[in-house]
């Protein structure tokens, strides 16, 4: 591998530095690096399904995530530069300016972000430039590489069959990698006109302050990679990955779950990071039906991470996968109550308003409030979807889109959808109404669906 003078490395939802494998490759290389991170203006216009796609509780976990990274890369002579503008613009203003010959990036299944990086590779190659650019990426948040997935060959028409083929093949999870070379590159400074894109830091306070990350009524996440780290060694240190299953399904409560798909999402953990941790934790304390199903869960989401790479654009149409589109649609009013928790089912108003308040809800109650979109309310599930977009602290593109999908029937799903009796969840998971009681799912409770029906129309 030839060395480059200079380097370009643009973090996106890896945000941290070990186990990184596009980083990795671009310290080893580069004699001078800038290090970037870029917000995209259109994240925050209410245009995808009148939503924006980036809200508080995430935008924040971003900042203080960026922070984190910030005071690592500081201590070993490094600068992250945070950035906004249009990712093609910045990224190809950057590259001409400074005549950057290694660009890298981490590789991850989102249609639009794939969409920018081959643009700016093919404008790179039709320039007439002096300096050849390369670019690197790497599936770094993936358990397996993509030359692994594609040799299981046709494993994509249900999760059973692409879980069954994994643990039939001989396929291995990589060892998490460390990160630093001996020699590290100096750090490059944006010049004059790079720094228009600049984010002020009282924007980025701004953006931070008054918002918690308060998961339940008791714990506190905090986001960077340092506070992920220290999550993922308590959590394997106790025995709570032997009592998971059995409590996974919990509306609320911290320690129900692992609370690891925050730092999954944005990349403060490497999925490779927790799969190596939860081995060690078999080796160590004996494996079980309950730690096998955390694993299980992490091939939920590599599964897909790797179908939303194969299909596509066609993860947010609205027929998906199907051969028919659903027989729903776009009510304003249904849909309004149902993001606001003022629906007839004080379940689903509970699970909405726990939402509304914190940016997150557990993966039973993200089920629930989906088939009552769907099924109940009759809606159109991308607008669903893009709601979750904008609200969840954990929102994964593929997992998010997919799982909607997986709902609504129009996913890679040979039952066709999913429809939970909303009654008998309730009495399952909030026996005593507790949960009901403490997010008022009873309050401002709507027993009608529409103000206004067809029959009005002729009244008036």
């Amino acid at each position: 591998m030839s060395q480059h003078k200079k380097a370009l490395f643009c973090f996106t939802n890896d945000l941290r530095l070990a186990d990184n494998p596009a980083l990795k490759h671009v310290l080893e290389r580069a004699d001078s690096l800038a290090l970037v991170y870029i917000f995209n203006p259109q994240e925050f216009i209410a245009k995808r399904y009148h939503q924006p796609s980036l809200g508080k509780f995430r935008l924040s976990f971003i900042i203080q995530s960026l922070f984190n990274l910030q005071r690592q890369l500081q201590v070993n002579g490094l600068q992250l530069q945070i950035l906004y503008g249009d990712p093609f613009n910045v990224l190809s203003t950057l590259i001409a300016e400074q005549n950057f010959s290694l660009v890298g990036y981490n590789q991850y299944a989102d249609h639009d972000a794939q969409a920018c990086w081959r643009r700016l590779e093919r404008q790179c190659q039709q320039a007439a430039i002096t300096t050849e650019v390369e670019f690197v990426s790497s599936w770094g948040n993936n358990l397996f590489s993509e030359q692994q997935i594609y040799s299981l060959g046709e494993v994509f028409n249900s999760f059973s069959q692409f879980r069954r083929q994994l643990e039939r093949s001989l396929l291995t999870v990589d060892v998490p990698q460390d990160i630093w070379p001996a020699v590290l590159p100096q750090s490059i400074a944006l010049s004059d006109l790079s720094t228009q894109f600049k984010v002020s830091h009282s924007w980025l306070l701004e953006n931070t302050k008054n918002i918690t990350l308060q998961l339940d009524q008791s714990s506190l996440l905090k986001a960077g990679e340092q506070a992920a780290q220290a999550h993922l060694t308590q959590y394997f240190l106790t025995a709570l990955p032997h009592t998971y299953k059995a409590t996974r399904n919990a509306l609320a409560g911290f320690d129900t779950s692992t609370k690891f798909s925050p730092y999954l999402a944005h990349g403060n953990l490497s999925a490779r990071q927790i799969w190596s941790a939860l081995k060690h934790f078999e080796l160590e304390q004996g494996a079980s039906e309950s730690s096998y199903w955390i694993g299980f869960e992490l091939l939920w989401r590599e599964y897909f991470h790797w179908l939303a790479q194969r299909i596509g654009k066609v993860l947010f149409q609205f027929k998906g996968l199907a051969t028919t589109a659903p027989l729903t649609s776009y009510f304003p009013e249904r849909f309004n109550k149902w993001c606001n928790g003022c629906t007839p089912y004080p379940l689903v108003n509970a699970c909405m308003k726990q939402l509304n308040a914190t940016g997150y809800m557990s993966n039973r109650a993200r089920q629930i409030v989906a088939s009552c979109f769907v099924n109940e309310l009759g809606l159109d599930w991308r607008y669903g979807a893009a709601y979750f977009e904008q609200q969840l602290v954990d929102y994964d593109v593929a997992s998010n889109w997919g799982n909607w999908q997986y709902i609504a029937g129009v996913g890679a799903d040979p039952r066709g959808g999913r429809h939970f009796n909303l009654q008998k969840q309730t009495e399952i998971y909030d026996p005593a109404g507790e949960f009901i009681a403490f997010w008022q799912g009873e309050q401002d409770c709507s027993q009608v669906l529409d103000s206004v029906d067809a029959s009005d129309w002729y009244s008036n």
